[in-house]
């Protein structure tokens, strides 16, 4: 893994921990703004003290990459790697429970 793509994964790290601290808040605010039975100062007050929050407290922000190489896209969920380094482990038969298919 290279320099830039160790930066990337100490990045979405931190956008988790941000999302996870900010989430209660972000949500009240939403549905403050969204609702409309309230005024509408008390809705655009809400509406500026959510665009105050840090944006990478956004879960939009966050990116599933792979814990081995940086890899932001084919990344497999469950086992958080990417699709190149998982054919690699699973060939070698690293992976417990996973074999190549053949038939």
């Amino acid at each position: 893994m290279s320099v830039s793509e160790e930066n990337a994964n100490i990045r979405d790290h931190h956008r988790r921990l941000l999302a996870a601290k900010y989430e209660l808040r972000r949500n009240l605010y939403k549905a403050l703004c969204k609702d409309p039975t309230l005024p509408s100062d008390l809705r655009e007050e809400n509406r500026f003290k959510l665009s105050k929050l840090p944006r990478n407290s956004s879960f939009t922000r966050v990116r599933n990459r792979c814990i081995f190489s940086g890899r932001a896209r084919a990344v497999y969920e469950t086992f958080r790697m990417s699709r190149i380094v998982f054919r690699a482990l699973a060939s070698k038969g690293m992976l417990n429970g996973v074999k190549k298919a053949s038939w």
